[in-house]
């Protein structure tokens, strides 16, 4: 069989995509949940703000051995592992609600560090796959990919509502640890295309980006804007349910709304991106995200409260990938390695950012802490304009093609 038939073989987009589809589905997973959780584990806020730190931690150490890792065991292997990690992640879940309320939280603290792993682990095999399955479309291929991630995102809280609803939220991350496991059995059985040179082989440079101030810069915008995702997404369910007394269902609408905007928004300047300059894009979600955060701290009914979550979902959609596409620009014999540190900025930022909202309620209901939060992006603003900037003179313009390419959740 060619290397061409090999690589479009349906299988193989099958498990590709699907897989794509589970990481986002798993990712929203604890948050869906996040209100049941507090109440039954006897959670502060600052301790459920707390319980994102192991999935930070684990998600910078994926994100980091997952080039090495890669070389190593091959990226088959290292897909099926990542999936793995992430159907444990949802069995760790699923088994608070059958311990004490201590043994739940030494659960619930596995759970989030495997599913930080996980999504460490995955970002090499994601980004990489598409292209090779359709090395004529990669752009396009990539950009499904990545929205198929949004996509689960979006319909994990959908989906998990009737369950909610029956008392029966566990057999949700029960269901999709089992479809985690079965891809992850699925992916090394089924015949997935290798790429012609090694997974990692553009790190051969990895210490330039990392002796330079420009790195670093874009390393602080990664984090600083991963407050704002992080404050909006994890604590939306919360905000609407015990600040806003709004119910359940409504809450999970809004966090759906959230994530399905941010998909929408990245296709959207997917397509923009070829008539619009990328920085004058970037620049300009940031300024959204500060009216979203002031929308979502005045919502009060469920349209304003998942309206508001929609603008915040369209505010982040693309400035993430954005910023990784202007890293990677200047830094273009070092793409991987840029492109997981960024990743691993991300999860800092929305770790930290998710804990910091728990530990400030004790002096700030999170009406306000969501209006003080407009802060983050208007920092993004003022450092954005540096990286701007430092890019004039001798930089090479940015590469359309690449902006284009990773417009998509990561």
């Amino acid at each position: 069989m060619s290397g061409a038939k090999i690589a479009a073989a349906p299988s193989a987009v099958l498990i590709v995509y699907a897989g794509a589809l589970l990481q986002g589905m798993t990712l929203v997973s604890f948050p869906t949940v996040s209100a049941l959780l507090k109440q039954t584990l006897a959670l502060s806020d600052a301790d459920y703000g707390a319980i994102f730190l192991p999935q930070v931690a684990l998600a910078i150490v994926g994100a980091v051995a997952g080039g090495a890792l890669a070389r190593m065991i091959g990226l088959k292997a290292l897909f099926a592992l990542a999936l793995a990690a992430n159907a444990t992640s949802q069995a760790l879940l699923a088994g608070t609600n059958f311990v004490s309320p201590s043994g739940g939280v030494d659960l619930l603290l596995a759970g989030t560090a495997s599913l930080g792993l996980g999504f460490g682990l995955i970002g090499g095999p994601i980004n990489a796959y598409p292209g090779l399955l359709f090395p004529h479309r990669s752009q396009t291929a990539i950009v499904a990919a990545h929205s198929l991630i949004g996509l689960g995102l979006a319909i994990g809280p959908l989906i998990a509502g009737p369950f909610i609803a029956a008392g029966t939220w566990f057999e949700f991350p029960v269901g999709l640890s089992s479809a985690c496991a079965i891809a992850s059995t699925a992916a090394l059985l089924i015949r997935l295309p290798q790429p012609a040179t090694p997974a990692a082989a553009d790190e051969t440079k990895a210490t330039r980006p990392a002796a330079s101030p420009i790195f670093w810069l874009f390393a602080a915008i990664t984090v600083i804007y991963a407050f704002a995702e992080g404050t909006f997404s994890s604590w939306a369910v919360i905000f609407l349910r015990d600040s806003k007394g709004l119910p359940d269902m409504t809450a999970s609408f809004a966090l759906s709304a959230f994530w399905g905007s941010l998909v929408a928004g990245r296709l959207l300047v997917s397509v923009l991106i070829v008539r619009v300059p990328a920085k004058i894009i970037w620049v300009s979600l940031p300024v959204l995200m500060i009216a979203a955060f002031w929308l979502v701290s005045f919502a009060d009914s469920a349209a304003t409260g998942i309206g508001a979550f929609a603008v915040a979902g369209l505010a982040c959609s693309a400035f993430l990938p954005l910023t990784i596409s202007l890293a990677v620009d200047r830094f273009p014999d070092n793409v991987a390695w840029v492109s997981s540190m960024l990743i691993a900025a991300l999860m800092t930022g929305v770790g930290v950012g998710s804990w910091l909202v728990g530990g400030l309620q004790s002096h700030l209901p999170l009406d306000a802490l969501y209006r003080w939060s407009s802060l983050y992006p208007i920092l993004v603003l003022a450092l954005a304009r540096f990286a701007l900037d430092s890019s004039r003179g001798g930089d090479r313009r940015p590469d359309q093609s690449v902006a284009a390419e990773t417009i998509g959740p990561p």
